[in-house]
């Protein structure tokens, strides 16, 4: 849509670069449990991703460069880090790759065995997951692409999508929000507003799970727990030297991809569209005009 636009001959999009990152979560606790009235209670554990192996071997079933050649484009970029800005907080310690073959493979070599339907199994349990997110055509397309290559696998995947409204909603009677989390996995994306990664970061100590007793707003909705990820963010927090800071904050990116707690499936750029001779200078941490007294235009 935006080549046919440009090729218009009036305008350009212009992009910049942010830490706007869209993201399958794995949910830590099991959503088909209820306890004290609570499902994904703390109380409980995945009963399939309780094996990293089975997270480890989805993101090997996201095929990032798919997703963003049918539906980004040059509004998004692969990567297998959570935080993607700036520079200097960006981890060059992580990767990712698509391969339904070596995906396989892993689930063949934990146990998870194909089953008569095509489905695997194991002790008991098939590898079934429920994939939630916000109604949004490539939310819904990146479900698509996932879901497919999921099949391949052995795994089988159930589509859900929430209307937004609902899904960002902060109404502890609704089912369906993201913080209570009522899936498997659930994708969407969590916005960085400034250049800073504290609160970013921040989300996925202990102390801010999700929970019906703090009324789901704690914002560590995958219900990760890791004590050295909250002791590397208690000392990034105190940390006054900028290198020391930054490489804590890089560690903290590495324990989360080390763990599978996300999936990144594209690190988002902000678009804008611009007169030919216009030169904007946009900035991925504010709004459009922010720094509109830098803008000129060519003769």
């Amino acid at each position: 849509v935006l080549l046919r636009l440009e090729k218009g001959g009036k305008g350009k999009t212009v992009y910049a670069t942010g830490g706007d990152i869209e993201f399958i979560a794995i949910n830590f606790t099991d959503p088909n449990t209820e306890i004290d009235g609570e499902r994904s209670s703390m109380k409980t554990k995945h009963p399939i991703f309780s094996d990293p192996n089975v997270r480890k071997a989805l993101s090997l079933l996201v095929d990032r460069e798919s997703v963003k050649k049918a539906i980004y484009g040059r509004a998004g970029r692969t990567t297998a880090n959570y935080l993607n800005g700036p520079e200097k907080f960006v981890s060059k310690n992580t990767s990712w790759e698509f391969s339904v073959e070596k995906a396989s493979k892993m689930l063949d070599d934990a146990g998870w065995k194909v089953g008569a339907d095509g489905i695997r199994e194991k002790d008991g349990k098939k590898l079934k997951l429920l994939y939630q997110t916000s109604t949004n055509g490539p939310r819904q397309k990146t479900q698509a692409i996932v879901k497919q290559a999921c099949q391949k696998a052995g795994i089988d995947v159930e589509l859900k999508s929430v209307v937004a409204s609902v899904f960002f909603s902060s109404d502890v009677a609704n089912p369906d929000t993201y913080p209570k989390f009522y899936a498997d996995i659930e994708e969407f994306q969590i916005p960085m507003t400034q250049p800073d990664p504290a609160l970013h970061m921040r989300r996925y100590i202990s102390a801010n799970v999700a929970t019906k007793e703090n009324k789901w707003q704690g914002q560590n909705f995958p219900r990760y727990v890791n004590k050295d990820y909250d002791a590397a963010i208690a000392a990034a927090e105190t940390e006054t030297d900028p290198i020391k800071r930054a490489a804590l904050y890089i560690k903290c990116n590495d324990l989360l991809w080390k763990d599978t707690v996300f999936i990144p499936v594209m690190h988002r750029l902000k678009v804008e569209a611009a007169a030919n001779t216009l030169r904007p200078a946009l900035s991925g941490w504010a709004n459009e005009t922010d720094n509109i007294q830098d803008w000129y235009r060519e003769a």
